[in-house]
């Protein structure tokens, strides 16, 4: 058994790059013919062999702040995790830690007991740009040894930023009239999309391409178990309305794990009499993040040329995925007084492989907090909850200092868990509101 966690460890250097998915900021390749399943922090995988016995279970957790020591990430998540989840007498015995591109990788494995079965339990804690991404297997045999050493090699994390991000080439534009408050309502990309901020919607243009990046709307986005139906909803919403007449209308969803929402008309706008092609389109993301988009191209050609043509595969809508994130606009410092907060909770529930039954609750909840007043000064906080419901650990961070921005698209401060940290940075809008994001990560102002 130790070689086979060896060979685990090793796997950790390996590269996969076939059929890889993505969960949070961890990209992975699933061994095939493992069940899946999905929450909102967490992955899953298992296999089993009832005949003998046998099982394995992969469980891949979501980024969580973590501190800039490796090995005290490694030890809060072994006591807060896998220690709940199952009787370990030992402690972790550990192999010598990995460094590659900014992160560091702990593992440690140690023998257990759960519900009469025995195996052992490995931990791989990977650290870096102050969060932690913790992998955690359980399995009583040596059979499933390629599976996981081919799911860990697969193991990849996106590029994250540092604490010298590199400033983008986008140009903000400073608003004249600042009709929602904030500084900036134009932004120029360099890849020659315009953004507008507007009423009800992003305005994001090119040429003669037109998208409009629709804010969430109640009424629109309402589940209804019909996808079809609440497609037709949706454009009678947020479409028909500026829109005198229509011709060729087709509404053409697409089912599937992340389903597609897609419906185009021949549309004649009540404003300019203008003759256009539109296309509502939303991909229902699983955690919920979709946004409607609202295509307005002079023809149906010129639309398929910038985007592609409509096709009855869930995957391959890329280039129409990515108008959402011009939804993007520049800070001022002036922008940032008040408070800024961002929280996340979510649990998994835990089932015994070999007898279906309840295994335990694993949760994690997180509050961060930003103070930032006019004179540049800022209060943080950050406190997180996490481990087995009946026995959760709590931890706490604070610190005050000096805001600066070193581009309308940084916010540096000048102490964060012990050291100067600079965020990437920028606004996206909502009916009335704008969220702060800092280094992906949104933050509402509370008023």
């Amino acid at each position: 058994m130790k070689y086979f966690l060896l060979l685990l460890f090793l796997a950790l250097n390996n590269c996969s790059f076939s059929q890889q998915q993505t969960f949070d900021i961890t990209h992975f390749t699933p061994p095939q013919g493992w069940k899946k399943q999905n929450s909102e922090s967490a992955i899953q995988l298992t296999k089993e062999d009832e005949a003998k016995g046998t099982y394995c279970m992969i469980t891949l957790f979501k980024a969580v702040p973590g501190t800039t020591n490796s090995k005290e990430n490694f030890d809060v998540a072994w006591t807060s995790v896998v220690k709940e989840m199952v009787t370990i007498s030992t402690a972790p015995e550990m192999q010598p830690a990995i460094k590659e591109n900014g992160w560091e990788a702990q593992s440690g494995y140690a023998p257990f007991e759960s519900d009469g079965n025995k195996g052992v339990a490995l931990l791989v804690t990977s650290s870096g740009f102050e969060k932690m991404v913790n992998i955690i297997i359980l399995t009583n045999s040596d059979i499933y040894e390629k599976d996981i050493t081919d799911f860990l090699g697969s193991i990849d994390f996106k590029t994250l930023s540092t604490d010298q991000p590199v400033k983008p080439t986008t140009q903000p534009v400073k608003s004249t009239t600042k009709a929602d408050g904030f500084t900036f309502t134009t932004t120029n990309f360099d890849d020659g999309w315009n953004s507008t901020v507007q009423e009800d919607w992003v305005e994001a243009t090119k040429g003669n391409i037109k998208v409009l990046i629709h804010y969430p709307n109640k009424k629109a986005d309402a589940y209804n178990s019909v996808l079809l139906d609440g497609l037709k909803n949706a454009w009678d919403i947020l479409v028909a309305p500026r829109y005198s007449s229509a011709s060729n209308m087709e509404f053409k969803p697409v089912t599937g794990w992340q389903s597609i929402e897609f419906a185009e008309a021949d549309m004649v706008e009540k404003d300019s009499r203008k003759k256009v092609y539109v296309v509502l389109f939303k991909m229902n993301y699983s955690n919920g993040s979709g946004k409607y988009l609202e295509f307005i191209t002079p023809d149906k050609k010129t639309f398929e040329q910038a985007f592609g043509a409509y096709h009855q595969e869930s995957y391959g809508w890329e280039k129409m995925e990515k108008m959402a994130t011009y939804n993007k606009f520049a800070i001022a410092a002036s922008d940032l007084s008040g408070k800024w907060t961002s929280d996340f909770s979510g649990a998994i529930q835990y089932v015994n492989a070999n007898t279906g039954l309840d295994a335990g609750m694993d949760t994690h909840a997180s509050a961060e907090n930003f103070f930032m007043a006019a004179n540049s000064t800022y209060k943080w906080d950050l406190g997180v909850a996490s481990g087995q419901v009946g026995n959760i650990k709590f931890q706490s961070a604070k610190s005050t200092g000096r805001f600066s921005l070193p581009s309308n698209w940084q916010v540096k401060f000048s102490d964060i868990s012990g050291k100067p940290r600079t965020y990437n940075a920028f606004f996206s809008c909502i009916k009335g509101l704008r969220i702060l994001w800092l280094d992906d990560r949104p933050f509402a102002k509370a008023e």
